[in-house]
This record gives structure tokens, C-alpha cells and sequence, in this order.
């Protein structure tokens, strides 16, 4: 049984769901350098738009989508 890295982890889970931040990057993968796996995807052809958002007295962050 050959192990998966983070990489193909955050791409699965972004072909299943569309989307993902860095919070649920760490809840479910412990990956803590989302947006150098989003580089590397892109780099590998992967379409992925970052959105910025801003919640009601909560800090902005980072939702990257994946562009099918």
C-alpha cells in the first residue's frame, strides 16, 4: 500500500469538495504550507483561483478553488 502525500491529499480533497483554506488543510492533512501546495498544483496545470474572504470580527484568509 503506497502512502499519499500532502499534495495529492489537498487535490483530492479539492476534486471532491471545490474548495479548501488553510484551517481545514491542518485539520485533516496536518499540512501547515497550503499555499506552497496550491503553487505546485498550479504548476502542474491545475487551474485554482485564491479568494480572499473577510468574515464579520474574524481576520481574512484564503479560500483557493478548484476551477474545473
Amino acid at each position: 500500500m503506497s502512502k499519499i502525500n500532502k499534495s495529492e491529499e489537498v487535490l483530492k480533497y479539492l476534486k471532491k469538495r471545490g474548495f479548501i483554506d488553510t484551517w481545514k488543510a491542518i485539520e485533516l492533512f496536518k499540512a501547515t504550507r497550503l499555499s506552497s501546495i496550491i503553487y505546485n498544483l498550479r504548476m502542474k496545470g491545475y487551474d485554482i483561483e485564491s479568494v480572499w474572504v473577510k468574515k464579520k470580527d474574524k481576520p481574512r484568509y484564503v479560500m483557493y478553488t478548484l476551477i474545473k
